[in-house]
């Protein structure tokens, strides 16, 4: 529009473009860019739209049929549940990393990793997804790389993540393989597919945010952010990123970051024991602040059975005379409670309590400068691990946890009978056994859990074992799982 303009005018004057001309044609093209961006943000709100509904629906649903006691299998409904739950999570994720890159107040940490132990899991992670579509996933690496680099783990992670699966999305027959080069403390990861390729013309608008490329990839599920974000974390850890690609001959990104070694390598850190079942010392008493009254039920259940005193409030006024009445040592305080701010409260009981109150804030968002005091001592993001939670409040209080490790186990899937096999069935079961033992050393339980389902899909006989696997998978005993599937490995010899 604004060359048209400009183009009209010149022929009309006869001669180059008057000032106010050029005004007017920067203002169309103003005008342009701003329709384009808001066409791009609905398109983007649909698929929004989309990919919240379904994992919603599959909430919604399980749900109201586990409250009407209609569900057949409670444990599978509940893993849908999770799993939807952690889909949506992601999703609210990325768009939060969005939002962080374009208000400039995203942070990196630098931690030692052990890089081709990194590489491995990386891999390991996106395999079931490659087999599913009959994609090799493939890993190149030198012979000697470092064992350690200086990296922000889960946003390095995050970058290849995005990149392969995007590949593997995209890729309908051949292979996606992940090439890494490491020279002078610079490591090159190129992620290379036989796919459908992007056409010159999409190679710019292709890490945009809300951008969808035409052709296939438009009709595929998605929200156009994950190269959007990619792009952005490659630039905030000091890197870069190209794009190679013809149409219908696949595509090469390139990734170049500075991963320094460390000058000694870290000390292996002492394995944690089992589950937390208490702690050291005297009686806690923590204050629960929030408006939801499902999120103080469920934070409550996690921390009484550990040994905790908990007392809750859903407004600021309960909050403070609670505080007042029984003189918490913790208090975890959601930053939006209604029309009350979680902040404000949270500088009020700093004023009447002192230092030695500890406060932890909860919120769904990252903390940013605008309305975040210096009055609390932590923040954890929600949705949060019930580790993450458990790790906030022992540093806050300095406490020691009680583990269930040494203790006595009952009925442990490894010190029963292995149910017998047909012989027809048993080489098939084992194959997927070795590949749970696999999957237990690096603990991915979605893979974990799609090997035991294909163990309960071989025959009737073998439903038992999968049972027994499964009971195993859900109680976080991933000990007594590699055992099961090494006994059923050896009678498969």
């Amino acid at each position: 529009m604004a060359g048209r303009i400009l183009d009209w005018l010149k022929r009309e004057g006869a001669g180059a473009a008057p000032p106010e001309a050029e005004a007017l044609a920067r203002l169309a093209a103003a005008k342009d860019a701003a329709e384009a961006a808001n066409e791009a943000k609905t398109r983007f709100l649909a698929s929004v739209a989309h990919e919240i509904r379904s994992p919603l629906n599959a909430i919604y649903g399980y749900a109201q049929l586990i409250e009407r006691g209609e569900g057949r299998d409670a444990l599978a409904a509940a893993r849908v549940i999770r799993r939807s739950a952690e889909h949506l999570a992601h999703l609210v994720e990325g768009l939060l990393d969005i939002a962080q890159v374009e208000g400039g107040a995203m942070t990196l940490t630098r931690e030692a990793i052990r890089f081709p132990e990194f590489l491995d899991q990386l891999m390991a992670m996106l395999d079931l997804q490659a087999q599913a579509k009959g994609l090799a996933l493939v890993l190149e690496r030198p012979e000697r790389i470092p064992e350690f680099v200086h990296a922000d783990p889960k946003r390095l992670r995050q970058v290849l993540i995005n990149l392969l699966a995007n590949a593997i999305k995209f890729t309908y027959a051949g292979s996606v393989t992940l090439k890494v080069d490491y020279r002078n403390e610079l490591a090159t990861f190129a992620v290379i597919d036989t796919g459908i390729g992007i056409a010159p013309e999409d190679a710019a608008r292709i890490f945009a945010p809300f951008e969808r490329v035409g052709g296939p990839a438009a009709e595929r599920p998605g929200v156009g952010l994950g190269l959007a974000i990619t792009q952005a974390l490659v630039h905030i850890m000091g890197g870069e990123i190209r794009l190679d690609s013809l149409p219908g001959e696949g595509s090469r990104f390139t990734v170049r970051l500075m991963l320094s070694q460390p000058l000694t390598p870290p000390s292996e850190p002492a394995p944690e024991a089992g589950a937390v079942i208490g702690y050291v010392g005297r009686e806690r008493w923590v204050l629960l602040i929030d408006d939801d009254a499902a999120h103080l039920a469920v934070v409550r259940q996690l921390l009484e059975p550990l040994g905790f005193q908990v007392r809750t409030a859903g407004d600021a006024d309960t909050a403070l005379a609670l505080a007042a009445q029984f003189q918490p040592d913790l208090v975890l305080c959601d930053v939006m409670l209604g029309e009350a701010n979680g902040w404000e409260l949270a500088a009020q009981l700093r004023r009447r309590h002192g230092a030695a109150l500890r406060i932890v804030m909860l919120s769904g968002e990252a903390p940013l400068a605008e309305g975040a005091g210096g009055d609390h001592d932590g923040f954890i993001v929600k949705p949060f691990a019930f580790d993450t939670l458990l790790d906030a409040v022992a540093g806050q209080l300095g406490i020691e946890w009680v583990r269930a490790a040494g203790e006595p186990r009952t009925a442990a899937p490894e010190a029963r009978a292995m149910p017998a096999l047909p012989l027809v069935i048993a080489p098939l079961a084992a194959a997927h056994c070795a590949e749970i033992e696999r999957l237990v050393r690096i603990g991915h339980v979605r893979a974990i859990e799609a090997e035991i389902d294909a163990v309960a899909a071989l025959a009737p006989e073998a439903a038992p074992l999968a049972e027994r696997m499964r009971a195993a998978l859900d109680s976080f005993d991933l000990k007594a799982l590699a055992d099961l599937a090494k006994a059923v490995q050896a009678d498969a010899v």
